[in-house]
């Protein structure tokens, strides 16, 4: 019995001076003095995201197995709410509102009202793995492009996520050319009105020529009687669409 107690008292006191010597060293990694020190931070967020869109799934969809390219299309800053109606002002949402196919799945979201396409990368990019894993996308010919608002939000995707994309079409746009070597295997195709009086033509020329500098492949239409709408001619050009079919990232589910 003494054995036993003695025992007892023993890892209990190993116990309690283990539990104090953990909590000595938890508070070390805290400042105790005055100045300056170095420090980590380390913290795990959970985020809901949501947004509505318009899908156009191609003629022949769903018909038998294939993989399908996709365009995701962002819209201009007049089109943000809540009524989807306004997505089809402009853009492929307006053509296939004509009656006009397309060889792709077509995503079109929609940006809340006061906010802005930079701003909501994580929604665009959680909806983009939900279509992808929902639909037969062919994830090696994701295609992205926007106008005016959705231009500065196609430069901005791109830059943060360049190798979820074959190509990318921002029209009349900005972007960060600080960052234009991570274009430099995303082949780009801009577009601007010379004559652009809300966003500047320097804004696409700049990132084109960053681009290039850093041994991208980027190139810039310019429109030269064109005010801000440079989108109307763009996306009535079948050349475009052409584009982006010639291009493919490697390694990548077909």
């Amino acid at each position: 019995m003494k054995t036993v107690l003695l025992t007892t008292l023993f890892f209990s006191v190993l116990f309690v001076g283990c539990a104090q010597m953990e909590k000595a060293n938890m508070s070390s990694d805290m400042p105790v003095r005055s100045g300056q020190h170095a420090q980590a931070f380390e913290k795990t967020i959970q985020q809901t995201v949501a947004c509505q869109y318009l899908l156009f799934l191609p003629d022949g969809y769903g018909q038998k197995r294939q993989r399908w390219p996709l365009v995701l299309f962002l819209h201009g800053a007049g089109e943000r709410g809540d009524d989807l109606e306004l997505v089809k002002k402009h853009g492929p949402p307006k053509l296939i509102e004509q009656g006009k196919g397309f060889p792709f799945i077509i995503v079109s979201p929609q940006c809340p009202a006061s906010r802005w396409w930079p701003e909501q990368t994580d929604v665009l990019m959680a909806l983009l793995d939900e279509v992808t894993e929902e639909y037969d996308v062919d994830t090696s010919r994701v295609y992205l492009t926007g106008l005016s608002m959705g231009g500065f939000g196609t430069w901005s995707l791109a830059t943060r996520y360049p190798e979820r994309f074959a190509a990318v079409a921002p029209i009349c746009g900005g972007g960060a050319p600080y960052l234009a070597e991570r274009f430099k295997d995303l082949p780009v195709w801009a577009f601007h009105g010379a004559k652009d009086n809300v966003v500047p033509l320097h804004e696409s020329r700049r990132m084109v020529d960053a681009i290039n500098a850093k041994g991208g492949n980027a190139k810039l239409t310019v429109y030269p009687h064109a005010y801000h709408d440079s989108w109307t001619a763009t996306y009535n050009n079948q050349n475009l669409y052409d584009w982006f079919l010639s291009h493919r990232r490697d390694n990548e589910t077909k």
